[in-house]
């Protein structure tokens, strides 16, 4: 009886701390979000939108081109005032080109921010959903680089997010 009573006191240690142990998760946020079709649509319209910024900038440049090369073809004939007015030309031409490519690359930015921070953010609240529904400790995302993952303390969740994701549509 006392050897029954032992080994209960030593074994409910261990049991108690079998099922209060911390699980842990992993998940490539970055796989579920390419496969998402919001995601593929928001992709092409920022890839339409950069296509035709970079057909502008193209424009741009061929006109600068053209010009830059009248002048180089025409300076040695030119009156000090008509160059002057060359140069201006070609320098206020230039100075567009930057601002346009500027203004493009804030633009682009400011449109992936927008179509992309609501993916993000559906993302995440699936993966919340799935560590308070699986009683985790800690989900981390496999694509913020994370070196290491041990494959048996850690569980792949990805899987359970998208099923998630698929709830929330």
């Amino acid at each position: 009886m006392k050897k029954l009573v032992l080994m209960l006191l030593m074994c409910a240690p261990m049991a108690v701390f079998a099922q209060t142990a911390p699980k842990f998760g992993h998940v490539d946020a970055m796989a579920i979000m390419q496969g998402l079709p919001e995601f593929i649509k928001a992709r092409g319209e920022i890839e339409a939108q950069a296509k035709q910024y970079e057909d502008q900038m193209k424009e741009m440049q061929t006109e600068i081109q053209t010009e830059s090369e009248a002048y180089d073809k025409n300076q040695s004939t030119m009156n000090p005032t008509a160059k002057a007015e060359a140069e201006a030309k070609l320098n206020g031409l230039y100075q567009k080109y930057q601002q346009a490519l500027q203004d493009n690359q804030q633009a682009i930015q400011k449109m992936q921010q927008e179509k992309l921070q609501p993916i993000q953010q559906k993302i995440i609240t699936a993966i919340q959903n799935v560590g308070k529904n699986g009683g985790y400790v800690y989900i981390m995302d496999t694509a913020g680089g994370i070196p290491y993952i041990s494959q048996t303390l850690s569980k792949d969740v990805t899987e359970e997010v998208k099923a998630e994701m698929n709830k929330m549509k």
